[in-house]
């Protein structure tokens, strides 16, 4: 039985196991990939791997994956792939559309792209701007946990989910919370959004920054001077040494006719046969055998853009069309629960303020009612104490009519006992004089005290009447449903290794047409322009780094991505070649 080697591939978010046998090819192992993910759109992807040197390689299609060993050592059908258990490999994007809008069909590929260009972002792989990464943020804060909804997402909830480059916050000084802060607040801009849709938006503003898509490579020109030498989707370009943001020179596909390299070696052949060869050297064969892989893979891809779709391709656009207007069905209905749950929301808090009105209202008749509790209770006591004074004024009244008679028949009283009578009858007089006007003002503040009784029942009659206006009994309500709506080593071939790449002199250079989102888009203009002032207020200058001095001045300049291509892509090929050499 023949022997199995133990595989794992590792994706953007998962990791793969298998079990190979030692003649399985990279085709092989790369149709298990993407059949078990998924995947259609495979042209742009591929295996990469760690070779025996440490360096990042991608697998040859053609050969065995069988890991090099040193009895293998001049087998050119096996790869250098380090030999451990299991067996390691990336799966990662190689290729990068012109267009993620135009060019990205499925919904896996768009995840893929998503979460790898963010990584690169995140670490700096791909320099990104302060305002751009937290706009950034908040769609990949979207993309994760959907609509932002203030009961679930409190404050913290954020703080293990890794959103910004560390250089951005060393150069802010910004406690994380208001970091989190400024980020939801934008989150909350895209509700209703979908996660893909999000991803999408995520992407198209990504595809804009200067060093999205490129693969660098260290070369060197005839005079020796360092340099970069930059692939990507649009074309070759040339970088000084200490800026990877802004070429200086620039070759679109559509001039390129020929590719090689001889040893360290590399030629490239302009359509235009009146210009010079571009050569430049890299430091080792490998380097070289890279680029031209790089260099033939989107020279395809740019061709392929530029003719009708294939079956297959078609296909999987009409199926992605179909998914889009599912998604778009989806979206309705979710903005229509949203509607729906935002109404009764809304129905919910105006019954709760009722309620609150009502508790208030009920809170001031019961402070009214124990007012006018009170100042009963004062009236019943001043009532009480009326009834107790004009009994003894009664009584006072009864002796002194008997004094008075008494004083009558004792005619013949002695003088003195007469007096004496006299002054109890005056003294009398004066106490029933007292206590009659002692009633009098009782019997004026009882009924002030009634008037004030019938004062505070008419109000609190008035009251009720209000209350009961603005209660509405249970049985008028209805039950509603609110929820409706690489190779070997450096070993040298034998000649030159030479590659004829098929192009179209009539191709129109897309970047002649070509615009940032930004500069499309009125609204992420205004957007990244407020990011930009509120984070210029907590921004440390010590803390800036050479790309952000970069960028800043080009800024400053006017420039962007797409009007530096078109200015380093003018004139003729030989100017070109010649600034080159002069570098």
């Amino acid at each position: 039985m023949p022997k199995l080697m133990n595989v794992r591939v590792t994706t953007m978010d998962a990791e793969l196991e298998f079990a190979i046998q030692q003649t399985t090819t990279g085709k092989q192992l790369f149709d298990q990939v993407v059949k078990t993910i998924g995947l259609r759109e495979v042209w742009f992807f591929g295996l990469q791997y760690t070779d025996i040197k440490g360096d990042q390689t991608w697998i040859k299609l053609y050969k065995k994956v069988l890991p090099f060993g040193p009895r293998k050592i001049f087998n050119v059908m096996n790869q250098e792939v380090k030999k451990e258990n299991p067996l390691q490999f990336k799966f990662r994007a190689k290729f990068y559309p012109e267009d993620v809008a135009e060019e990205l069909i499925q919904n896996i590929t768009l995840r893929l792209f998503y979460l790898q260009v963010k990584s690169a972002i995140l670490t700096d792989e791909t320099y990104c701007p302060p305002e751009t990464s937290v706009l950034l943020a908040s769609y990949a804060v979207q993309a994760r946990h959907g609509d932002y909804q203030k009961s679930v997402h409190v404050t913290g909830f954020l703080a293990n989910d890794r959103l910004l480059p560390q250089r951005v916050m060393d150069q802010h000084k910004m406690s994380k919370e208001e970091w989190e802060t400024s980020i939801t607040n934008w989150w909350q801009e895209h509700r209703g959004m979908l996660r893909e849709d999000a991803m999408m938006e995520y992407l198209k503003i990504a595809q804009d920054l200067e060093m999205y898509g490129v693969n660098y490579f260290e070369i060197r020109n005839k005079k020796g001077t360092e340099l970069w030498l930059g692939v990507d989707a649009l074309g070759l370009n040339i970088y000084e040494k200490d800026d990877k943001l802004t070429p200086k020179i620039g070759f679109p596909w559509s001039e390129i006719r020929n590719i090689s390299f001889n040893e360290k070696k590399f030629i490239i052949k302009p359509i235009d046969k009146k210009a010079p060869d571009f050569v430049f050297f890299a430091a080792r064969v490998k380097i070289n055998k890279r680029i031209l892989a790089l260099c033939m893979g989107n020279h395809e891809l740019y061709m392929r853009r530029r003719k009708p779709d294939t079956i297959d391709v078609q296909q999987m656009k009409a199926q992605a069309k179909e998914e889009k207007q599912a998604r778009e069905k989806q979206r309705e209905k979710l903005q229509l629960e949203i509607a729906a749950r935002e109404r009764a929301e809304k129905k919910q808090q105006e019954f709760e303020e009722r309620l609150r009105t009502m508790a208030e209202q009920m809170e001031r008749r019961d402070a009214e009612l124990n007012v006018a509790q009170e100042m009963i209770r004062r009236l019943e006591e001043q009532l009480k104490q009326l009834r107790a004074a004009k009994e003894e004024l009664e009584n006072r009244q009864t002796e002194l009519t008997a004094m008075m008679e008494k004083l009558e028949r004792s005619h013949e009283m002695e003088a003195a006992e007469r007096a004496k009578l006299e002054a109890e009858i005056r003294n009398k007089q004066e106490e029933v004089q007292r206590i009659q006007s002692e009633v009098e003002a009782k019997d004026a503040e009882a009924r002030m005290l009634q008037k004030i009784v019938e004062a505070d029942r008419l109000q609190q009659e008035e009251s009720e009447r209000e209350y009961q206006a603005n209660t509405t009994p249970h049985h008028h309500h209805v039950e509603e449903n609110e929820e409706d709506g690489d190779d070997g080593e450096d070993e040298v071939p034998h000649g030159d290794v030479t590659k004829e790449l098929v192009t179209d002199e009539s191709i129109i250079d897309p970047i002649e047409e070509r615009r940032t989102l930004a500069e499309r888009n009125e609204r992420l203009h205004d957007q990244l322009k407020a990011l930009k002032q509120d984070l210029a207020q907590s921004r440390d200058e010590t803390k800036e780094t050479v790309m952000d001095k970069i960028h800043r001045e080009n800024v400053r300049q006017g420039r962007d991505k797409y009007k530096t291509l078109r200015e380093i892509r003018k004139g003729n090929t030989k100017r070109r070649v010649d600034q080159f050499e002069n570098m």
